[in-house]
């Protein structure tokens, strides 16, 4: 028996590897808007971004600047994603496996719904899950619980019954408010003591640990 009926993804730095794309893609916006001399930050800093709204992120750190940001990122980002985007070992494998044991899958991310459905293509998982819950599925984010139980609601099972995977403290605190259990991964962008310390129910190190734990018919990934 799978651990839940239904589990919702994260989607950059826990389905997809878009790490070095969104890094990149900070680098490439700062530069565009500020000049070439820009003093970029640490790429921790871009990473801890990730999981947020970008423009969000962006006029926190920058303010006043966030709208000619946002342009210069995402046209940047969309024209690499082909080509930066990368497959984490063992996730194709994970979702079918959760798909032949009638698991109901979603993706709740802080990315649009553009984006988010071509980085799904260009890891290969487009015609596997649908994106169901992007930024403007819900007015308020991560750590918010509304877009998780929005992914909820799509996938027409009670939070309780749900389980959301994500690499980010925000994931596991929007796991928590929504009353979903909260599943953490080590892979992505979030640093692992910081990700311990917002308690998630479970921890994985490997896409192995994590389809014991989902679907567990070898022992599972209990947290540690």
């Amino acid at each position: 028996m799978p651990l839940r009926p239904a589990v919702l993804f994260d989607l950059d730095g826990t389905l997809v590897d878009t790490i070095e794309l969104i890094v990149a893609s900070y680098e490439h916006a700062l530069t565009s808007v500020f000049g070439p001399d820009v003093t970029l930050p640490p790429p921790a800093v871009a990473r801890s971004w990730i999981g947020r709204p970008l423009k969000d992120a962006l006029a926190e750190a920058y303010p006043g600047h966030e709208d000619a940001l946002e342009a210069a990122y995402r046209t940047w980002n969309l024209a690499n994603a082909d080509r930066l985007i990368r497959r984490y070992p063992g996730v194709d494998g994970l979702v079918r496996a959760l798909l032949d044991a009638q698991v109901r899958l979603g993706v709740v991310t802080s990315k649009r719904a553009e984006p988010a459905a071509l980085t799904l293509a260009c890891a290969g998982l487009g015609g596997l899950i649908d994106v169901l819950a992007s930024m403007e599925s819900t007015d308020r984010h991560k750590p918010d619980p509304a877009p998780l139980l929005h992914g909820a609601a799509r996938v027409s099972m009670p939070p309780e019954r749900c389980v959301y995977v994500g690499d980010a403290v925000v994931d596991i605190l929007a796991a928590q408010a929504a009353g979903m259990m909260s599943v953490a991964v080590t892979w992505g962008a979030g640093d692992r003591a910081e990700l311990l310390a917002a308690q998630p129910d479970h921890l994985a190190e490997s896409a192995a640990e994590l389809t014991a734990l989902l679907l567990p018919t070898a022992p599972a990934a209990h947290l540690s």
